[in-house]
C-alpha cells in the first residue's frame, strides 16, 4: 500500500494535478491548517475540490488532525522554534492525537497528502506519512 505526499508551491496546475494523475492517486488528504489563503492560488479549498474531481475524479477529504496547531506553525515561521523542535513537537502533537487509530487504513490506500511545502524534507506531511508507516504494517511513502 503507497501512501503519497505532495505540496503544491514552485508546481504549476499543469504539473501537480499531472503528478496526482500519474501517481494513480485516488483521494487528496488535505493536512494543511490554512485551506484558503491567497497564496494558495489553485490549491484554495473550494477551488481544489473542484479541479480535483474534474480533472482527475479524486476525491478530497480533510484530515484537521493532521494540521499543526496555528501555535506550532506561528513558532517555526517566526523561527522562535528550529525545523529539529518543530519536528519533535508536531510528532507529540499526532501522537497525542492518536492518529494512527483515528484514520481509517481504508482511506490511506490510494491517498495522497497535501501541504503546501515544495518537498517533503522539511514539511509536516512526511512527519506525518512516516508516522503513519510506523503504526501501518506495510504502509510505504512515495513523494510526488
Amino acid at each position: 500500500m503507497i501512501l503519497f505526499t505532495i505540496g503544491f508551491t514552485k508546481k504549476s496546475a499543469e504539473e501537480f494535478f499531472g503528478r496526482l494523475q500519474t501517481g494513480k492517486v485516488v483521494r487528496v488528504l488535505d493536512v494543511r491548517l490554512n485551506r484558503s489563503s491567497q497564496l494558495s492560488g489553485f490549491a484554495k479549498e473550494r477551488d481544489l475540490v473542484y479541479f480535483l474531481r474534474s480533472i482527475g475524479s479524486i476525491d478530497h477529504l480533510v484530515l484537521e488532525n493532521l494540521a499543526p496547531t496555528a501555535e506550532l506553525l506561528d513558532a517555526y515561521r517566526s523561527r522562535t522554534m528550529t525545523w529539529d523542535q518543530y519536528a519533535v513537537a508536531y510528532e507529540e502533537l499526532i501522537a497525542e492525537r492518536q492518529v494512527e487509530t483515528s484514520i481509517p487504513r481504508e482511506i490511506l490506500e490510494g491517498g495522497c497528502l497535501l501541504c503546501s511545502e515544495h518537498t517533503a524534507h522539511k514539511c509536516h506531511r512526511r512527519i506525518a506519512a512516516e508516522y503513519l508507516a510506523r503504526h501501518h504494517e506495510g504502509l510505504e511513502i512515495e513523494h510526488l
